[in-house]
C-alpha cells in the first residue's frame, strides 16, 4: 500500500483528494494545521469506509515542525505520493499590500512546497517511485487583481515543478501541478456570485473538488507514468 501524503488535507479540494486517494487504495496522510478537528473527523469517514488514513500536525512553515512529524514515518517507509495542497489568501491590491500579506502567503505555498518535499526525495528516489502533485492556481497563469502575492507564489511553484520534474524524470517520479480556476468551495462563494461565474467561465459553472480530485488522482496513479514536469489547468475553458 503506498502512502499518500496531502498538506491542506482538510479544506474542501484537499478532503476530495484525500477520499480519492483513499478509494485508489492508499494510506492517506492528511495534513492539517489549524483545522486537526476537521482532519479528524476526514480520516475517521475514511476508515468507516474501509480505506486507511491518520492525521498529520504540523505547521508548512515550519521546517523543525515538519521534520519531527514526517521523520518518524520515513523511518519505517517511503511517502511515495505528495499532494502540496495547502495554500493561504490574503488578497489586497499591490499597492496597498502589507508586508506580512505578501510574506504569509509566499512562507505557505512556496516555503512550505520546499519544507515538505525535500525531506521526502531521497526515500522517494530510492524507491524509483514517486509522484509529486502541485496545486497551483489560475491566478499563476492569467494574474488576478489583488493576488500579487497569490500569483507570485503559485508562479514560482509552477517554475519549481518544471525543474523537479527534469531532476527526477530517471527515477520513476513524475512532477506535475494542477491550476484549479472556479472551483466550488466555501472561499469560492465567498468571492464570484453566480453572475460573476456565468460571465467569466465558458462553461457557466463552477467546478467541483471532486473533479479537481478525479485530475489529482490520475496523475498519482501508474496511468500518469509519462506526464512529468506539467502544468495542467482545470477551470472550464478559462483562457
Amino acid at each position: 500500500m503506498k502512502h499518500a501524503l496531502v498538506t491542506g488535507g482538510s479544506g474542501g479540494i484537499g478532503s476530495a483528494i484525500c477520499r480519492q486517494l483513499a478509494a485508489d487504495g492508499c494510506h492517506v496522510l492528511i495534513h492539517a494545521h489549524r483545522g486537526a478537528g476537521a482532519a479528524q473527523m476526514l480520516a475517521d469517514e475514511i476508515t468507516a469506509q474501509g480505506g486507511s488514513a491518520q492525521v498529520l500536525v504540523f505547521d508548512v512553515t515550519d521546517a523543525t515542525a515538519v521534520a519531527d512529524a514526517l521523520g518518524p514515518l520515513l523511518e519505517r517507509t517511503a511517502i511515495q505520493i505528495l499532494v502540496n495542497n495547502a495554500g493561504i489568501h490574503d488578497d489586497a491590491v499591490f499597492p496597498g499590500m502589507r508586508a506580512e500579506q505578501w510574506h504569509q502567503v509566499i512562507d505557505v505555498s512556496l516555503h512550505g512546497f520546499f519544507n515538505v518535499t525535500q525531506p521526502l526525495m531521497m526515500p522517494m528516489i530510492r524507491s524509483r517511485w514517486g509522484r509529486i502533485i502541485n496545486m497551483s492556481s489560475i491566478a499563476s497563469l492569467t494574474g488576478n487583481r489583488g493576488q500579487v502575492n497569490y500569483s507570485a507564489a503559485k508562479g514560482a511553484l509552477n517554475s519549481a515543478t518544471k525543474s523537479l520534474a527534469r531532476e527526477v524524470a530517471s527515477r520513476g517520479i513524475t512532477v506535475n501541478a494542477v491550476a484549479p480556476g472556479i472551483i466550488d468551495t466555501p472561499m469560492s462563494e465567498s468571492a464570484f456570485s453566480a453572475e460573476d461565474v456565468a460571465r467569466m467561465v465558458p462553461m457557466k459553472r463552477a467546478g467541483t473538488p471532486n473533479e479537481v480530485a478525479d485530475l489529482v488522482g490520475f496523475l498519482a496513479s501508474t496511468r500518469a507514468a509519462y506526464i512529468t514536469g506539467q502544468i495542467i489547468s482545470i477551470n472550464g475553458g478559462i483562457t
